[in-house]
């Protein structure tokens, strides 16, 4: 499974992400929970875990519900 990191998704924000991270402490916790997320979606799918398609299907949501939030940081 390919990685989603912010730095992947967004390639062309590179600097600004890196100037929000060490200037705004919201975009940080949104950044670092968005970190936590794909990493633990990753580990499930990469070690086949057995979690339920509900439990799947929220922390997919969140992912996207946090990349958007971030996206929308960094169009300000």
């Amino acid at each position: 499974m390919e990685r989603h990191n912010l730095l992947n998704e967004f390639p062309d924000f590179k600097e600004k992400i890196h100037e929000l991270k060490v200037s705004n402490e919201h975009f940080r916790k949104l950044f670092d929970e968005y970190h936590e997320v794909e990493h633990e979606i990753h580990r499930i799918h990469n070690l086949n875990e057995i979690v339920s398609d509900e439990y799947a299907h929220k922390l997919k949501a969140k992912l996207l519900y946090l990349k958007d939030e971030l996206f929308s940081l960094l169009n300000q």
